[in-house]
């Protein structure tokens, strides 16, 4: 069952903070604005091919107010929920996760993606924040079921979900439009009756 979280969401999910190991998350704000275009421009080749295509503004400042209003409206409709990774000890903005898909109801799942730049892969980190936000789904926003997916050859991002504790449910053909291309994707799910990302 979802805590207080939820009757108050507007207010708390602004100054929200989830502590890992190695990293917190919190909700993006316009101040992260040149953090993020680095790192994400410093990582573009390293990203492109398991994302969907790039706008040709993508790293501009109104594309990047235009994403905060997306996710504000998504916070308030209780539909997504996107959290900036920061490394412990510099403060560095090192990556995403997001919720997206969210459905109450009989259901109470979402799918969950995510993103590192290429200065801090293969260090734990991303492993992390994912297992953050897996608590955080089940604890405080009360879902059921978390859903991911990954393209079979991005190998790290398929070595993350088995490791942390998603299961491999199936194959999806031509699942979603990555770099341009339908593509095909492994399907896994964590539910909030597995074992839990700390055990």
């Amino acid at each position: 069952m979802a805590s207080t979280f939820l009757s108050t969401i507007g207010q708390q999910f602004e100054g929200l903070k989830i502590d890992g190991d190695q990293v917190w998350l919190r909700p993006p704000r316009a101040s992260d604005f040149e953090p993020w275009q680095q790192v994400r421009s410093d990582s573009r080749a390293y990203l492109i091919p398991w994302e969907p295509t790039w706008p040709s503004d993508v790293l501009t400042r109104a594309s990047f107010r235009r994403r905060l209003k997306r996710y504000a409206r998504d916070v308030r409709d209780d539909v997504g929920y996107s959290f900036f990774v920061f490394r412990r000890g510099d403060g560095a903005l090192v990556g995403g996760v997001n919720l997206s898909h969210v459905h109450r109801g009989v259901s109470q799942s979402c799918s969950m993606g995510y993103w590192m730049g290429e200065n801090y892969a293969r260090q734990g980190l991303m492993t992390d924040a994912v297992k953050a936000v897996v608590s955080f789904s089940f604890e405080e926003l009360g879902l059921h079921r978390i859903e991911a997916a990954c393209v079979p050859e991005n190998i790290p991002s398929r070595d993350l979900l088995r490791k942390i504790g998603f299961k491999e449910e199936g194959y999806a053909r031509k699942y979603l439009r990555i770099n341009g291309k339908w593509q095909d994707h492994l399907l896994f799910a964590w539910l909030s009756s597995d074992r839990g990302p700390y055990d």
